[in-house]
């Protein structure tokens, strides 16, 4: 049997994520609310006094993630737009709080303003959002029997992946059946490219010009996470040409301490990496039963999910 769990949340999770992107810069605003509440504003007391039980039970610093869902909710019922006046109403809201979340949600291309004057509608990105979701659960169902197969072929933990924009994102996972530890990792997790096996490959398969690129822009990120992790830019290029020519990357304690990771690329019908498929385990474990064991079966299940999703590979 498969389990569809890890599918539903990693549809909620794509969608979650991409608003919350939205959001993050829109905290300062909802601080700015507080800052008039200081001063004296009728409006944003009386706010404040209606949303006093529902601020108790929501997280600290998820406020404007939260009203702005709140808001996506109350406009799906609107197909054709709703006033801005409905809106507050409906949020419980002052209409200058709604408005700035609005125009948070406008900015990232989820709201638009409707036909008539002061009134918004959801875009049709959430159709693409959606599309998403509905890929990872069409490709979980095609690569989950293999990925299980792997599972009990070599006992320790198979992890599946997919990109988006600068990491990899953990869709589905399975524990291990006889080996005994336990990797950190969780469906939804983001991994940096240039420290786990399945980045690598996303990184290696990529545009010719992406690793410098990548070394330019996240620079502050790049540190050491263990003393094995790949800082410098021409011996991650090393690497990665030597990804492609074997067809399999390696994670040598580069992200966690005593885990080692080996990981190959699935293909789409499209001839590009769109996901990979990695098995974890302890160092320990990898010096007793030796690379060799795992490298077939993995480049197996790589291979069959492929076929699968329509790759041919050329001859």
């Amino acid at each position: 049997m498969i389990d569809v769990h890890p599918v539903a949340l990693a549809g909620r999770f794509l969608l979650l994520h991409q608003i919350e992107r939205c959001f993050m810069m829109f905290h300062q605003s909802e601080l700015d609310v507080l800052t008039d509440a200081m001063r004296g504003k009728s409006d944003v007391i009386n706010e404040q006094s209606r949303d006093e039980e529902g601020k108790a039970e929501k997280p600290l610093g998820s406020q404007s993630l939260f009203r702005g869902l709140q808001l996506i909710e109350i406009l799906s019922d609107y197909p054709n737009g709703c006033p801005l006046a409905r809106i507050a109403e409906l949020a419980c809201m002052n209409k200058s709080t709604v408005h700035r979340l609005l125009q948070g949600l406008a900015g990232c291309g989820y709201v638009a303003a409707a036909q008539q004057p002061g009134s918004y509608r959801l875009t049709t990105k959430f159709i693409a959002v959606g599309q998403k979701a509905l890929s990872s659960l069409n490709v979980l169902h095609v690569a989950a029997p293999h990925l299980e197969e792997l599972n009990l072929r070599v006992g320790e933990t198979v992890n599946f992946s997919t990109r988006e924009d600068d990491h990899a994102i953990l869709i589905y996972k399975l524990e291990p059946t006889t080996g005994m530890m336990r990797t950190r990792a969780y469906i939804g997790q983001h991994m940096p490219l240039h420290s786990s096996a399945m980045g690598k490959i996303f990184m290696a398969y990529g545009a010719a010009d992406y690793p410098g690129e990548y070394w330019r822009t996240h620079h502050h990120l790049i540190r050491p996470l263990t003393t094995n992790t790949i800082i410098e830019l021409d011996r991650m290029e090393q690497e990665l040409a030597e990804i492609r020519h074997h067809g399999l990357a390696m994670d040598r304690e580069e992200n966690e301490l005593g885990v080692s990771c080996i990981s190959a690329p699935v293909f789409d019908i499209q001839q590009r990496v769109a996901y990979a498929v990695s098995i974890s385990l302890s160092m320990a474990r990898l010096q007793q039963i030796g690379m060799a064991a795992l490298v077939t079966p993995l480049r197996e299940t790589a291979q069959n999910i492929s076929r699968e999703l329509g790759f041919m590979p050329s001859v």
